[in-house]
């Protein structure tokens, strides 16, 4: 069995942590590792690290690739998507890989998952898997169901018809995102469920559907992966549930006999967190004085909260959300907004990372900008200069690599250099620790397009 995980998604729901270039996937919620290297570690329990494969575009690459070497799960391949195509093309594109590249069986189970949610116990979850395998190794298109247990408005539905003996269902049809009432009369009905967004299935299953029931995506699947992958971009943007799932006759649903979580809202995330006596779910420097049911989460500065009730609020170091809990679906109103407007925030945290480690703003005016660049053993930055800034580099820790105007010099804590406008510069860490810079550039314009690369091109990833 090969795992291709879905790691493109750019979602927004959990802003103000969670911004389009730099998305849940990427989030550290309850442990010390991400959403995404959680759901690595959960598949290497049923899998070799060489048989997952991780779909995702070339913006998130180096978070990608960050988050396998923090897991020791540097053997997992990466399958980068040239333009953002949605699920149904995204899974033909890595189907394809596992057969041509890895060399894989068209009929080897291909079990596909989300890179963000949160499933447990994982003992229970690999027995459905294999499961959900074996049905696939049968030609059947299986999908996942979680239990419905309450009426959500955020999810798609599944409804499930015959109970078949091996406990898995028949599917009868799969339900839009509903209004409030009838998400109360699914719950009623007692045999709807949440669609999980899981899939199981063969490569040659999936093709022969993409050739019934989507045409357009099956036509730009050529004979080999690399000529797919050339031709990616003209591939139609669809889900794999528009695409396929609420078309094919060889659905079945499995259904998630433990517990499941999206974590697709700031309500969602409550509910996993861990709470105090109060109900209080506190993450961060937070003090609470008779507050209950409530969500602190703060990243930057002091919260303190006096009397809160069913209260979220969540802090990073340039955006602060306050809502009621049940009304956090309504975020997206929020993105909408501000992308109207044309705020930064909407995309970018202020921090942002490079293929040489990442760069942080700390403070900024008319005039001046000050950021702190961290940059990894190892590192370089591709040799630049600037046409309307000067650039001032403070060393706190690590030793520098400093190339200014063609002359090399060796930098180390606490000291300083200045480099002038139209000024060729370059750096690395030649070290075995991260080597830390305070950076304070000056002048009439900051904007990044004021930037000239000499070296190489820019290598970048926002988030």
């Amino acid at each position: 069995m090969k795992v291709i995980i879905l790691a493109g998604g750019g979602g927004t729901r959990l802003f103000p942590l969670s911004r389009k270039r730099r998305p849940k996937q990427f989030l550290h919620i309850n442990k010390n590792k991400s959403l995404l290297a959680e759901t690595v570690e959960r598949f290497r329990q049923l899998v070799k690290a060489e048989d997952i494969v991780i779909v995702t575009g070339r913006d998130y690459l180096f978070s990608v690739q960050s988050e396998l070497a923090e897991c020791d799960a540097s053997a997992v391949h990466i399958v980068l998507e040239s333009a953002a195509r949605n699920t149904a093309p995204a899974i033909a594109l890595a189907a394809q890989y596992c057969c041509d590249v890895l060399g894989g069986s068209e009929d080897e189970a291909l079990f596909v998952a989300p890179s963000d949610h949160i499933v447990r116990p994982i003992s229970v979850y690999g027995d459905m898997v294999q499961k959900a395998a074996g049905k696939a190794r049968e030609g059947q298109f299986v999908v996942f169901g979680a239990e419905a247990v309450r009426p959500e408005t955020g999810f798609g539905y599944i409804e499930a018809g015959e109970k078949q003996s091996d406990k898995t269902y028949k599917i009868k049809a799969f339900k839009e995102k509903p209004d409030k009432a009838t998400a109360v009369e699914y719950i009623k009905k007692g045999n709807y469920f949440w669609n999980a967004g899981m899939f199981c299935f063969t490569w040659h299953t999936y093709r022969e559907e993409l050739r019934k029931y989507a045409e357009p995506v099956y036509r730009c699947i050529l004979e080999t992966y690399a000529q797919t992958a050339a031709a990616f971009s003209k591939m139609p943007g669809i889900s794999i549930d528009y695409a396929v799932a609420e078309k094919t006759q060889r659905g079945v649903m499995v259904p998630l006999d433990l517990y499941w979580n999206d974590v697709g809202s700031w309500d969602a995330l409550y509910e996993v967190l861990d709470k105090d006596s109060s109900g209080n779910a506190i993450k961060g420097d937070c003090i609470s004085v008779n507050c209950s049911d409530s969500l602190l989460w703060g990243q930057s500065r002091l919260i303190a909260g006096i009397g809160l009730k069913d209260i979220m609020v969540v802090e990073t170091d340039d955006v602060i959300l306050v809502a009621q809990k049940g009304e956090s679906q309504h975020v997206r109103e929020i993105v909408n907004r501000l992308k109207a407007r044309g705020r930064r925030e909407v995309d970018e945290h202020t921090t942002i990372y490079y293929k040489w480690g990442y760069a942080t703003l700390l403070n900024e005016g008319t005039g001046y900008r000050m950021k702190k660049l961290t940059i990894n053993p190892g590192g370089v930055l591709p040799e630049k200069m600037h046409y309307h800034r000067a650039v001032h580099w403070i060393v706190t820790r690590g030793a520098a690599l400093v190339g200014i105007n063609g002359q090399v010099r060796m930098m180390h804590s606490n000291e300083s250099v200045f480099i002038p406008m139209t000024t060729p510069y370059k750096i690395e860490n030649p070290g075995k620790v991260p080597l830390i810079i305070i950076e304070v550039s000056s002048g009439e314009y900051l904007g990044e397009d004021d930037e000239k690369f000499i070296s190489s091109e820019k290598d970048v990833i926002k988030g």
